[in-house]
C-alpha cells in the first residue's frame, strides 16, 4: 500500500493536468463564499499590495541598524522618510476604498462569476501568466510612451507617479486614479481575451504586484527577478530607477525588447 501511494503522488506532482494544482484549487473552492464576497477583489488587491511591499519597508527600516544591507540599495544614502511613506500609503488606501471598491461592486451586482471544479494544468496557468505579462507589458509600454509624449497627459495623470526621484515600495502605487484604472483595465483585458481560469486570475495578479513593487522597491539582490531572466530580457529595479531619473527612457514595466526595438531602452551600466 504505501508503494502504491508513493506512486500516486508522484504521478500527481509530475502530472501536467490538473492533478498538481487540484488541492490548491479545492481548499479555495472550499471558501467559495469567501472568494465571491463584494468585498473579495478589493481586499485581495490591497492585501496583495501591501504584502508585497511590507518586506522592502522592513529592509528599509533596518538599515540604519545593518549596514551590510546597504550594498543591496542602489541608493545606498537614502531612506524613505515618514512623510514620503504615509502619503503613499493613505492614497493607496483611499483610492481603493473610494474608486476600487465601487466598480468591483458593480461588477459583483451582476451576479457571480462561475467557479470551475476542476484547477487548470499546470503548463496552461503558466502559459496564460506569461502571456499576460507579455501583453500587459506593451499595453502599459503604449501607454506610458503616450502620457511621456503628450504634455498634458503627463501634467494630468503620470506626473504624481514621478514625484518622488528615487523609488520605494510603497511609491509602486503612488499614481493618479487614471493611471491605476489604466493598469486594472489591461489586466482585466488580458485574463478575459485569454479565457483565464480563476485561479490564473489570481496567481497573475499576485506575480504583476511582485513585479511591480521589486522594480520599485530599490533593492538590487542576487535572487531579484532581472537576475533570473537569461539574456536581458527583463529591465528590473535598476532599469527601471533609470527611467524614473531621466524620464525619456526605459518605458516597459518589466522586458526590454519593446525600449530596444523602438530605441528608447538604455542600460543602467552604459558609460
Amino acid at each position: 500500500m504505501s508503494g502504491r501511494n508513493a506512486s500516486d503522488e508522484l504521478r500527481v506532482l509530475c502530472s501536467p493536468g490538473p492533478l498538481f494544482l487540484q488541492p490548491l484549487w479545492d481548499g479555495l473552492r472550499a471558501r467559495e463564499a469567501l472568494l465571491q464576497s463584494p468585498y473579495f477583489p478589493a481586499v485581495f488587491s490591497i492585501g496583495t499590495y501591501l504584502g508585497c511591499c511590507l518586506p522592502f519597508v522592513l529592509l528599509d527600516a533596518l538599515c540604519p541598524w545593518v549596514p551590510a544591507l546597504r550594498r543591496y540599495k542602489i541608493h545606498p544614502d537614502f531612506a524613505p522618510s515618514a512623510r514620503q511613506l504615509l502619503p503613499c500609503l493613505a492614497q493607496t488606501l483611499y483610492q481603493h476604498a473610494v474608486f476600487v471598491f465601487p466598480v468591483t461592486l458593480l461588477d459583483w451586482a451582476r451576479g457571480p462569476a462561475p467557479v470551475p471544479p476542476e484547477a487548470p494544468e499546470l503548463l496552461q496557468l503558466a502559459r496564460h501568466v506569461g502571456c499576460c505579462l507579455l501583453l500587459f507589458d506593451a499595453e502599459f509600454f503604449a501607454w506610458h510612451v503616450l502620457h511621456h509624449r503628450v504634455p498634458w497627459l503627463y501634467r494630468t495623470f503620470h506626473k504624481v507617479h514621478h514625484q518622488n526621484a528615487a523609488s520605494f515600495a510603497l511609491a509602486t502605487q503612488y499614481m493618479s486614479v487614471w493611471e491605476l484604472f489604466s493598469l486594472g483595465f489591461f489586466h482585466l483585458l488580458n485574463v478575459t481575451l485569454l479565457e483565464c481560469h480563476p485561479l490564473t486570475v489570481l496567481v497573475f495578479h499576485v506575480l504583476n504586484i511582485w513585479l511591480s513593487v521589486e522594480d520599485h522597491s530599490g533593492y538590487d539582490f542576487p535572487w531579484s527577478t532581472h537576475r533570473l531572466v537569461p539574456f536581458g530580457c527583463y529591465g528590473g529595479v535598476e532599469h527601471h530607477d533609470l527611467h524614473h531619473s531621466q524620464f525619456n527612457c526605459n518605458f516597459a514595466p518589466y522586458f526590454t525588447h519593446w525600449d530596444k526595438l523602438l530605441g528608447t531602452f538604455r542600460s543602467p551600466h552604459a558609460k
